[in-house]
């Protein structure tokens, strides 16, 4: 049969492509909108999706057929389709690019016959299977339930540390799963290594329903469980930024756990905000009835105002379970301490105090490595990086120097490569060093049983592993591990029931960071570490003690720290956000980022500048603020040298356009003898830093 009809097909794109629009091909029938097809790209033949609206090729032009439909599977639903117009729009991105991303990679590389195989082998529809019964929820759970079923706007579940905010979690999703028999689920964590607790508590109570999504999986796990999700097999979905993508066409509830995690920002790419995407696929969804629940201890600023200004449902969970403890601040006034001080005396007391009881303690140093950096004391040569702006770490047990921005590793040297001095120093500390002392500081301790006591470290160099993570926190839950130390990663999530002490050694290098979002991030990093002290209020009642946060500063007047003292998030919150206000930042104005990277620093600059030129007459710009072009903070990553422009505005709509009609010159002007050296340039729209 002859091809007659004309269908539009978004195809993969590159980053920044000036292919926007879909590419309109011929199939002998119409096929609906969301059909995943495979057809011929100049000489390949890639994955496309069928997409919405009236194919747009000129008359004459000469049109290719579609090779494959994929018609064993689904299309993509209108909800999902809308999900990602509006990411490309919102982001700048091409269609193409972000429809194609949200993919599996597993899947655009399959054909028809490989796809049906896998669909043979799929398991069958599985219902919700209940396998451990629910607590009883305290009154506040129960007003914060039924909040959640009724609310008509995003729910902000502001929950202190401890407060049951998972639980409250768990029986939402089961009273929507009960409600509809093929509702759908999804569930945002921030991080990997908060996965596989909270996955486990999902399993146990829903059973083999529930798949997990996020780049630690294999990816035939990742197209399994996609697949799962897309044929409605999987009614809990829970992962990463990456599953806000997930193709879930009876969806009916979002959770975003710990939503002011900066991890929900994606880095690459489309440069997303899986938070913010969960709010507009719940908007989407709304006549569906999907809802939407944003849960944190420590809420984004820009959630909090949200919430403040009523476009956001605020339902609060201000008592810890169980009636456990606030953990008591202790502040350690570091320039009474001798110089050099890695554990202060009092701190060094009291965790020998309670370890010698039974209990555990946690220390926070948000820095992995040994030191951040050797030294020659002759000549002052300091161990940098060959290919970046910054210093190469120390890591002691492999005796060796690594670059955390590049990936580059080279021995540490036997004398100073400048001088010949062989008396090199590591200076400042890491969680490696503070380990070491840690184990060496206690090592005539006793626990109660007689024992010595168990010292362990969790950052990303111990978690590197298959399974390590998991391990740690096993032997930290069964009581096998008595000293926690790690990076931010254990701060937060995480439900250690023995551990009533917890310390932050040398946070003061964010409170006058240059980054603005520093102080919010440091009270968000520090509350989130102190929720995870007297958590089990039986044990610390049995203990007949009372659980801690010490904090080593040498800022101890600081205003933050007399908010954290008071675990006042709301006195905090409204702090910032009046300085915010004054200075005009985010939340009170929008914000967009141009970056460039070249060669020479010189050209990516001087690009930015005629980038900025080429903005003076578009619309929008009278309510634009274009800064001038600057090197990045860390300006050189692996050779390549990076420069960004700032653009400010406190009109999102006025931003949008400008970008929107500054998208085709900045493909013009790549292509101008300014472009010549310009390696890569990028937008990104709700920077998270500069």
């Amino acid at each position: 049969m002859t091809p007659s009809a004309q269908v539009a097909v978004v195809v993969p794109t590159p980053a920044h492509s000036e292919l926007h629009a879909p590419l309109t091909y011929t199939h002998d029938t119409p096929l609906p909108a969301g059909t995943l097809v495979r057809v011929p790209l100049g000489r390949r033949t890639v994955l496309g999706i069928v997409w919405d609206g009236a194919p747009a090729a000129p008359a004459t032009a000469t049109l290719r057929a579609v090779a494959e439909v994929w018609s064993a599977l689904p299309p993509l639903d209108a909800g999902w389709r809308a999900l990602v117009a509006f990411a490309a729009r919102y982001y700048q991105r091409s269609l193409g690019e972000v429809a194609l991303a949200a993919l599996p990679p597993a899947l655009r590389t399959l054909d028809a016959e490989a796809l049906a195989r896998r669909l043979a082998r799929a398991p069958s529809p599985s219902g919700p299977t209940a396998q451990e019964t629910p607590p009883a929820l305290t009154a506040d759970q129960t007003q914060a339930l039924q909040a959640i079923e009724s609310a008509m706007r995003p729910v902000l579940l502001f929950g202190a540390t401890g407060s049951g905010k998972t639980e409250v979690y768990l029986q939402a999703a089961a009273r929507t799963l009960a409600r509809d028999p093929q509702a759908q689920v999804l569930v945002l964590v921030p991080e990997i290594n908060l996965t596989p607790q909270l996955l486990a508590r999902f399993q146990a109570r829903f059973g083999a329903s529930v798949v997990a999504l996020h780049s630690g999986l294999t990816p035939a796990q990742r197209l399994r469980h996609w697949l799962a999700a897309h044929l409605g097999q999987a009614r809990i979905v829970l992962g990463t930024r990456t599953a806000v993508w997930a193709s879930l066409p009876r969806l009916r509830l979002i959770v975003v756990d710990e939503e002011h995690d900066p991890s929900y920002k994606s880095q690459e790419g489309a440069r997303y905000s899986a938070r913010d995407l969960a709010v507009v696929r719940a908007h989407h969804l709304a006549a569906a009835g999907c809802r939407v629940v944003l849960g944190s201890a420590t809420p984004a600023l820009e959630t909090w105002h949200a919430a403040e200004q009523g476009r956001y449902q605020r339902i609060e969970l201000p008592v810890r379970m169980g009636g456990a403890h606030w953990p008591t601040l202790r502040l350690v006034d570091l320039r009474q301490q001798p110089r050099g001080t890695l554990l202060a005396p009092p701190l060094r007391a009291a965790l020998e105090a309670r370890l010698a009881r039974g209990e555990q303690a946690l220390l926070l140093l948000n820095r992995r490595g040994y030191a951040p950096v050797i030294a020659c004391g002759d000549c002052g040569w300091k161990s940098g990086c060959p290919h970046c702006s910054a210093y190469l770490v120390y890591h002691k047990r492999e005796r060796a120097l690594r670059c955390h921005h590049c990936g580059h590793a080279q021995p540490v040297p036997r004398a100073c490569p400048t001088c010949g001095n062989v008396d090199l120093a590591p200076l400042g500390r890491g969680t490696e060093q503070l380990e070491e002392h840690v184990v060496q500081a206690l090592a005539e301790l006793r626990r109660p049983d007689g024992g010595p006591v168990r010292v362990g470290r969790l950052d990303a160099d111990t978690a590197r592993g298959v399974g390590a993570l998991e391990q740690t926190l096993a032997a930290v839950h069964r009581g096998e591990l008595d000293v926690l130390v790690g990076t931010q990663m254990v701060a937060k999530g995480h439900d250690f029931r023995r551990i009533t002490l917890v310390a932050a050694i040398n946070p003061d290098g964010a409170l006058y960071a240059s980054d603005w979002r520093a102080p919010e991030r440091l009270f968000a990093l520090l509350l989130q570490a102190a929720g995870r002290a007297g958590r089990d209020a039986a044990f610390t009642a049995a203990q007949g003690t009372q659980p801690e946060l010490w904090v080593q500063t040498s800022q101890p007047d600081h205003p933050l720290f007399a908010a954290l003292a008071r675990h006042d998030y709301p006195g905090f919150a409204a702090q910032q956000l009046q300085e915010r206000r004054a200075a005009g930042m985010p939340p009170f104005a929008h914000q967009a980022l141009l970056r460039a990277e070249a060669r020479q620093l010189e050209v990516a600059l001087a690009w930015l500048q005629h980038a900025a030129a080429c903005a003076d007459d578009l619309p929008g710009r009278p309510q634009v603020t274009l800064y001038a072009p600057v090197p990045m903070t860390l300006t050189r990553v692996a050779g390549v040298e990076r420069a960004q422009l700032l653009l400010e505005s406190g009109s999102r709509a006025a931003l949008q356009a400008l970008l929107a009609a500054w998208l085709p010159c900045l493909h013009a002007l790549r292509r101008t003898p300014a472009g010549r050296g310009v390696l890569r340039w990028a937008i990104d729209v709700d920077p998270l830093g500069y």
